[in-house]
């Protein structure tokens, strides 16, 4: 399988080369050239395999021409074996025909443990078979980071430097990032938001001047295709345990950069039947606006109690917007240099058919904690922030009474005291592996919002006198 460019202007790569690359050359996300499809016979046979065996499936052909069948199999069993539920992404009924799929079974308590675990392993044996050394460079609005360390410590040939805003990360998120200590990991606080994170790691993969030419930069974001295509599959692993593919399934997503809702995008697109696809997000309400009037205007980012969404510029919805204008690389160039002044508006056929794929809903956070509230009283189920806003946006929105709705269940609420305490609930203790968390000493870098000063920092560390 060969991947291409959002923007059209660099080369295709396989995927060995797009998992080392993350931002293509031309500045542009890569998607794959053409996706694979299953049919429905071929996924009603997997309806009783085990999570990293329906992995199997579903990732082999985007990694073919880099894994053997035995190598991949190796990695997912491997991969999948650290979570701490046996059924690795357990459903949890809410109500009939609801549910919340639980994506936080994994050693950071978030989502993001379904495709750093596995990034990890995969970038440990090709670098290793290359005898190669990279630094990965990364953003996190919370969980991004942790779920990164966690999944890239233990690899030989990699120095790790996640970027997070100061002060704008939950207690908990923060220490599961900088209590992991080790030589070759390194924790940036800056002094910005979110999104300035992520703009310093999109120039630096532009410009990787600072690495003297005797590195090359991995990214750990969803900008990297890796990221994308583990995510798909707990879309099937929901929809098998629930009948599937003999009835259709709606999902809320709970999204800020879009790289989670767009994974169930593809899953569609790839054969899955599923009747709606919910985005749903807090106050910095960006994708629900621009799916709403068809007008993409950023906005001064708003601190939330669900921190993990505190985004304003989506970078995966450059992926969606490479198919809704058919797939022409100039046109996706042109308005994402209008994205960068700020407004865009998309074209009538290109929001007809967004309209078409998604809903949308977004909560603030008064909001929210009352639905934290609401559901703990009458379920007794604690839900966080991120997957509050997903159920309350799954029940507006939702479109098949008779279909199951699954909520992405996206992190542990133990991670969001503030949000639990504004609901007027008590915080649930810290699992076993993680109870001496808020005593472990840190070890983390307060930094200016300044990319010169934070490539200077990397390079002195990188390469020490």
């Amino acid at each position: 399988m060969k991947y291409i460019s959002t923007r059209g202007q660099a080369p295709a790569l396989n995927f060995e080369d797009v998992l080392l690359a993350g931002l293509a050359s031309d500045g542009g996300l890569y998607v794959p050239e053409s996706l694979p499809h299953f049919s429905l016979e071929q996924i009603r046979s997997w309806r009783d395999l085990p999570y990293d065996q329906l992995a199997f499936h579903i990732i082999k052909p985007f990694v073919s021409d880099t894994f053997n069948d035995q190598e991949l199999a190796a990695i997912l069993k491997d991969t999948y074996a650290a979570f701490a539920h046996p059924a690795v992404a357990p459903l949890q009924q809410l109500d009939h025909n609801e549910y919340v799929l639980e994506l936080f079974q994994g050693p950071t308590l978030a989502f993001k443990d379904f495709a750093l675990q596995l990034l990890g392993r995969l970038l440990d044996a090709v670098l290793e078979r290359r005898q190669e050394r990279v630094v990965i460079m990364g953003a996190t609005s919370g969980d991004t980071g942790s779920a990164a360390i966690e999944g890239c410590r233990r690899c030989k040939n990699i120095d790790i430097f996640i970027l997070h805003p100061h002060q704008r990360v939950s207690e908990v998120q923060r220490r599961q990032m900088t209590t992991i200590l080790g030589d070759n990991i390194f924790n940036i606080a800056v002094e910005g938001n979110f999104d300035d994170c992520q703009e310093m790691v999109k120039r630096s993969f532009a410009d990787q001047s600072f690495l003297r030419g005797e590195r090359r930069l991995v990214a750990v974001n969803s900008i990297n295709w890796a990221r994308i295509m583990a995510q798909i599959v707990y879309y099937f692993y929901a929809s098998l345990n629930l009948g599937g593919p003999d009835r259709s399934l709606a999902f809320s997503v709970p999204t800020g950069n879009f790289g989670d809702i767009f994974a169930g995008y593809l899953a569609k697109q790839m054969g899955l039947p599923i009747s709606q696809l919910v985005i749903a997000t807090n106050k910095n309400d960006i994708l629900h606006r621009t799916i709403a009037t068809g007008h993409y205007q950023t906005l001064p980012l708003q601190k939330s109690l669900s921190p993990s969404m505190d985004i304003v510029v989506s970078s995966n919805f450059e992926r969606l917007l490479f198919d809704m204008y058919q797939r022409d690389g100039q046109q996706v160039a042109e308005l994402m240099q209008q994205m960068r002044a700020g407004k865009v508006e998309l074209n009538p056929t290109a929001l007809a058919k967004t309209k078409e794929l998604f809903s949308s809903f977004a909560l603030d956070d008064e909001s929210t904690a009352q639905m934290i509230k609401e559901e703990y009283l009458r379920t007794g189920y604690l839900l966080d922030p991120h997957t509050a806003i997903g159920v309350a946006a799954a029940r507006a929105t939702r479109k098949h009474q008779d279909q199951p709705m699954v909520t992405l269940g996206t992190a542990h609420p133990v991670k969001f005291a503030e949000a639990v305490e504004a609901a007027g609930l008590q915080t649930p203790a810290l699992p076993v592996h993680l109870a001496d968390l808020l005593q472990r000493p840190e070890s983390y870098q307060v930094l200016a919002n300044d990319l010169p000063a934070i490539h200077q920092y990397m390079a002195e560390r990188v390469f020490p006198s």
